[in-house]
Parts: C-alpha cells; structure tokens; sequence
C-alpha cells in the first residue's frame, strides 16, 4: 500500500532538502538544480510518479548533453516524500533556468515537474527574471499560487488531474519508445550483410522487385502502426489476451495497405507486420520494467494468440484453400508463423536470441552475430518461403546443410556467408520468414540493453 504521508514528515523533508543544498553549494560552488514533483495530496511517491519523475531526469539530461553543459555532482534521493534530484552545473545560472522552464512549460507533463535553479549564494532564480509567466494551475490554467492559496481545487480533482498526466505520459513514451524500436529492428535486419538469397546491403538476393530502398520506404511507413499496437496494449491490458489480438487486426490490414502504398504494390514486411504487431500490443500490456524481461514478453505473446492456428485453419480444404499457407498446413501440417507466435516464438527464445547475445558477447559485431543468428533461424523452423520458392524437400535438404555448417562453424565468416548468398540465388532461395524473426531478435536485445 502507497504510504501517506503526514504534515511533519513534509517539512521535515523540506528542511533536509534546504540542508543538502546549502552543503551542495557550499562543496561545489556552482549553481544547482533541485528537481521534485508537484503532487498534491497525502501520497507523494508511487510506481507511476516514479516513473514520470524519471522521464524528468531524462529529458533534463538530454538538454544538458546536447547544450555540453558538464554536471559536476549529482544524487538523487528516493523517500515517501518524493522523489529528488540534484544537479550541480558548470553554467550561467539564468541559462540553466533557461532550460529547465522550457522542460516545465514545453509538455503538459512538464507541468508536475518543479526545477528550481539556485545561484551559488543559495538565492532562487525566478521565472520573472527570464520574462516568464507564473506557472499555471493543473485544473483552470490560472495562476497556481492564487488557486493554491485560496484552495479553489479539491485535494481529489488535483489527484485525479496528476494521475491523467502521468498515465498518459507514460503511455506516449512507451508508444514512442517500442515504434522506434520496431521499426530499427527492420532497419538492422535488411542491413544485415551478407544474408543468403535476402535483401541486404549487398544486393537484392533473390528478389528481383526490391532492394534496401524498398524497405526503407516500408519501415518508414510502418511507425505509426507499431505505436497504435503498443497504445491498444496499454489500453485494453486489463482485459484478456485475446482481446487485444483482435484489436489490433485492423490496424494491421490498414498497416499492410500502407506497406503496399509505399512500396508500390510490393510485399516486402507482411510477416513482420503481423510479428512485430503482436509484440508490440504486448510490450504495451506490461509494465516498462518487464521490456527486459523476452520470456515474460513472449509469454504474453503466446497468451494474445492462444487458439490461433485452430481458429485461422477451422473448416480448410483443398477445395478452399487459396494460400501458400494454407496449403502447407493441409499437406504437412506446418502451422507457421501462426504456430511460432502461438506457441511464444519458440525459435526466437531457444535459438535465436541466445545465438544473438553468445556472438556479441564473443566480440562480434551487431551484423555478423545477425548473420549468424539468421543461419539458426532457418535450422529452427520451418520457413514457409523457403518452400513456397521451392519445395518442401528443398527446405528440409538446406536445414540440414546449415545445422552441419553451424555445428562446425556457429559463427561463419564472411566469405561462407557470400557462397552461401550465391546458393541461394542459384536456386531462388529467399528465408524471408527467418528473415522476420531476426527483426524481433534484434528487438528483444534493444529492450534488453534499455
């Protein structure tokens, strides 16, 4: 249960915080930043004010770096009070304060943000001494001080008012925060080079209607499908799973369209937009602090899609079958990527990722441990564009010289890859559904290393 906290411990806090900033001048003798959170009421600290607070600490940092403004000292001090934060500054105090208003009246959730710049005699910047307007109340926009000090809010309503910021604050970093993410994922893997019989830097592989523009173009355009995936998440996460799976079918058939659009009619992300989509929809479902944690993402991925191969292939005859996938269900039971995502991507998780993070941690670069990571991929699934471009044979004869070539070599140098490149070619290879999985690799390792 959140603490209350009483009216002594308050000032109690204040007067520590006065003391801490008096010794802070008086070691560093420069000017300071003492950064806390406006929140009324009893409770002044929780996970989500936390939270908030920390988006503070960042979005200050990030002036700071940018503007080369070196930070001598800094503490932070985490109580029931609040949370604080303090910032000794090689700067012009009024620059400083320059920068911190812009940070308190740039966003609304700048408005729970309280920097105060202190000079190195310990006096208060004021925000009259840039110009500056009073700050605004939360409830009517008026001048804070005259609601506060003729209480023309409740307690309640201001509570309410803060629990909206933070909420919908939080909400647009993580949206923002996971579409970025994504949609880097997709970036990384076209880069990747040399990958066999794919698109990469090298050239186009087996495909003879696209190149690293084209899904370029298709990656652009995809961000705001990623982020309307992680907002949905947020927002129906407290209702089953499946529920926002099937939320998210819309935006996904808007999202291909707009793949098509950029792309001029080609397909060049289809399977990615239905992978990253749900793992997307399931970063929004949990809390930022398990984005580190892939099994519990995958789980919830596998939870969103519960009942999916049975449901997509309920009734499917030959007569009625019009897919590749389809097809391949009927005739060898290959559930796909229906069947990875159901069952938590299976192939990520045990070959996969471990592969990714063994060679990084080996010192390989990001692209060949990729390279790498791809080759296991193949091995660990059953690639449906492998054997729509040629059989199921075929497929099954090139997984087993790959899982011969890795147990020997797990990390095959560059010169392998492109004589691997150059097979695939031959026999208009394309492991473009391994292809995908590398894309959410990538983007389980960038959550990882947040």
């Amino acid at each position: 249960m959140e603490h209350q906290v009483t009216l002594p411990e308050i000032l109690q806090a204040r007067e520590r915080r006065a003391c801490l900033q008096k010794k802070l001048l008086a070691k560093y003798r420069t000017p300071l930043i003492s950064f806390t959170m406006n929140i009324a009421g009893p409770i002044k600290n929780s996970p989500q004010i936390q939270q908030g607070f920390q988006l503070g600490c960042r979005y200050l940092k990030e002036q700071l770096d940018s503007l080369n403004i070196p930070c001598v000292h800094y503490e932070e001090i985490h109580a029931p009070t609040g949370e604080e934060a303090f910032y000794l500054l090689d700067a012009d105090p009024l620059f400083i304060k320059e920068i911190t208003c812009s940070i308190e009246d740039g966003f609304e959730l700048g408005r729970l943000f309280d920097m105060d710049v202190l000079k190195k005699s310990g006096e208060k910047v004021d925000r009259t001494e840039l110009g500056l307007l009073p700050r605004p109340c939360l409830i009517c926009g008026g001048p804070a001080k005259e609601c506060a000090r003729s209480r023309s809010h409740t307690v309640e309503a201001l509570q309410a008012k803060t629990a909206q910021i933070l909420a919908r604050a939080i909400e647009d970093e993580d949206a923002v925060c996971s579409a970025r993410l994504a949609c880097r994922a997709l970036l990384y893997e076209v880069c990747t080079t040399p990958k066999p019989g794919l698109v990469d830097r090298d050239g186009n592989g087996s495909h003879q209607d696209m190149n690293i523009f084209t899904f370029m173009d298709s990656a652009s355009a995809l961000w705001p499908y990623f982020e309307t995936c992680t907002r949905i998440g947020r927002q129906t996460a407290h209702l089953p799973a499946r529920q926002t799976f099937l939320q998210i079918r819309f935006p996904g058939r808007k999202a291909e369209a707009d793949m098509f659009s950029a792309t001029k009619g080609i397909n060049t992300h289809k399977g990615a937009i239905f992978c990253m989509g749900i793992l997307c929809a399931a970063l929004g479902r949990l809390p930022r602090e398990q984005w580190k944690q892939p099994d519990r993402i995958l789980d919830e991925c596998s939870a969103m899609t519960k009942g999916l191969v049975d449901s997509d292939f309920a009734g499917l005859t030959e007569e009625n079958a019009v897919t590749m996938g389809q097809r391949l269900y009927l005739q060898y039971q290959i559930t796909g990527v229906r069947g990875q995502m159901e069952a938590g991507l299976p192939a990520v998780r045990k070959t996969g990722l471990p592969v990714l993070k063994r060679g990084l941690a080996r010192g390989l670069s990001i692209n060949d441990a990729g390279c790498a990571t791809l080759l296991a991929l193949i091995t660990s699934t059953d690639d449906t564009n492998l054997i729509a471009r040629s059989s199921r044979s075929t497929q099954q004869e090139t997984v087993r010289q790959l899982k011969n070539l890795l147990a020997e070599t797990p990390y095959p140098n560059r010169q392998t890859l492109r004589c691997l490149d150059m097979q695939f070619i031959s026999k208009n290879l394309s492991p473009g559904g391994s292809a995908d999985l590398l894309a959410i690799c990538y983007l389980l390792y960038f959550l990882e290393s947040l």
